[in-house]
C-alpha cells in the first residue's frame, strides 16, 4: 500500500534540505508518536550518510515496535527539487520504502512524503498508522519552520 502525503512549507529547498539530512530533524518531527534509539555503537551520526542505520523504535516512547533498518539513499538532485529515499524494513514491517522530496514552490517548498509499505496481513493497520504518522511529522516541520528550525 502507498502513503502519498504533501505540504507547503515556507522555507527555500535548499534550507529544509540541510535539515532533511540530520537524525535530530527525523527524532524531532516523529516524537512523541514514534522514538528512535540508535543501535549502532557509536550512536546516530551528524548527518545521514548513505547506508544502512540500525534503530530500535517505540511507539509514543515506551511500546517497542523491533529493531528497524534505515537504508538511506541520497539524490539525484535535478532542476532546484532534492531526494532522499530510506529503503527501511523491520521485524514488523518487511517494506518501508519512504521517499522524501523537496521541490521548489513559490516561496517555499514543496515536501512530499511517498512510502510504498508491505507487513503482511497487518499491512492495512500499518497504512492507517502511516497515513496519521507523515500528516504529525509534516505539521510538525511546518512548526518548526515556523520556529526558524529551533528544535
Amino acid at each position: 500500500m502507498i502513503v502519498h502525503v504533501s505540504t507547503h512549507l515556507a522555507a527555500r529547498p535548499s534550507e529544509v534540505w540541510e535539515h532533511v539530512q540530520t537524525p535530530a530533524l527525523l527524532r524531532h518531527v516523529a516524537a512523541p508518536l514514534v522514538t528512535f534509539t540508535s543501535r549502532e555503537p557509536a550512536g546516530f551520526p551528524e548527518r545521514w550518510s548513505a547506508g544502512p542505520h540500525r534503530v530500535w523504535m517505540f511507539a509514543f516512547g515506551f511500546i517497542p515496535l523491533g529493531p528497524q533498518t534505515v537504508g538511506i539513499e541520497i539524490g539525484p538532485n535535478e532542476n532546484g527539487a532534492y531526494r532522499v529515499r530510506d529503503d527501511g524494513s523491520g521485524l514488523l514491517v518487511r517494506v518501508w520504502d519512504h521517499l522524501i522530496t523537496l521541490e521548489p514552490e513559490e516561496d517555499g517548498t514543496r515536501y512530499t512524503d511517498r512510502v510504498r509499505i508491505e507487513a503482511g496481513l497487518t499491512t492495512p493497520f500499518v497504512w492507517a498508522f502511516a497515513m496519521m504518522f507523515y500528516r504529525w511529522r509534516q505539521a510538525r516541520w511546518r512548526s518548526l519552520v515556523k520556529r526558524q528550525f529551533r528544535y
